[in-house]
């Protein structure tokens, strides 16, 4: 099982990390020899972190089992917003708004102007608005949505989060461990291990890449839920 995965890792390019200038010593445990000047991920210890995540997954109490997937680069949006929804979990794609987690009241007023916003033809000032305020309106709506969209309905912290690029991430990172969320994070070699709960070592900029590691947590997401 374990060489099928990882067959299925090397298909994706999870091992090819960074060039080796742009390392982070805190990743040579996960490291084989370089090549041509790419780090190389040893990939067995990608699998066995990844069912240390898994096992850390199932083990949350069921009943409260939410957690918050990360991924704003281009390249991870997708497959972010895919692997919350086909699990039931948040997510923030797009871009993580300061105070997310340490400051989620805030968070919360913005959902509620989004809501205000998303139902403005029934209230009794809409009439009176001019074509303008209209279109500033529904600019902002539009804003709202593509940032709070995956947290709409979360009214309190998540158990956990799932972070795609934990460098590029650093706030969400901060957030959490202030708030001592624990997270597990694909971790590049040139990211931190070290900050993180449950680092998987993988190459987070290949689309490829992210969707493999996250499949492979959502499948753990979801059989936890079913058992």
């Amino acid at each position: 099982m374990i060489n099928e995965l990882v067959k299925e890792m090397v298909d994706a390019g999870v091992h090819y990390g960074h060039q080796t200038r742009k390392w982070n010593p805190g990743m040579r445990p996960y490291l084989m020899k370089d090549k041509g000047g790419i780090h190389i991920i040893d990939l067995e210890k990608t699998v066995r972190c990844l069912d240390k995540a898994s096992d850390f997954i199932t083990e949350l109490d069921g009943k409260k089992r939410k957690l918050l997937f990360v991924g704003c680069k281009q390249q991870a949006q997708e497959a972010v917003r895919e692997a919350a929804e086909a699990s039931g979990q948040y997510y923030v794609n797009h871009r993580w708004l300061g105070g997310t987690l340490t400051n989620l009241a805030t968070i919360r007023q913005s959902v509620e102007r989004l809501k205000y916003l998303e139902g403005i033809e029934k209230a009794p000032e809409y009439k009176a608005m001019s074509k303008k305020e209209l279109a500033a309106l529904n600019r902002e709506k539009n804003k709202l949505l593509r940032n709070l969209q995956g947290v709409r309905d979360m009214d309190k912290p998540p158990q956990a989060l799932v972070i795609v690029d934990t460098a590029k991430e650093s706030i969400a990172v901060a957030e959490a461990r202030r708030l001592k969320i624990p997270i597990i994070g694909i971790v590049d070699t040139n990211g931190d291990p070290s900050v993180i709960d449950y680092p998987i070592p993988a190459n987070d900029d290949s689309i490829r890449s992210v969707r493999i590691v996250l499949q492979n947590l959502v499948d753990s997401i979801v059989v936890a839920t079913k058992g």
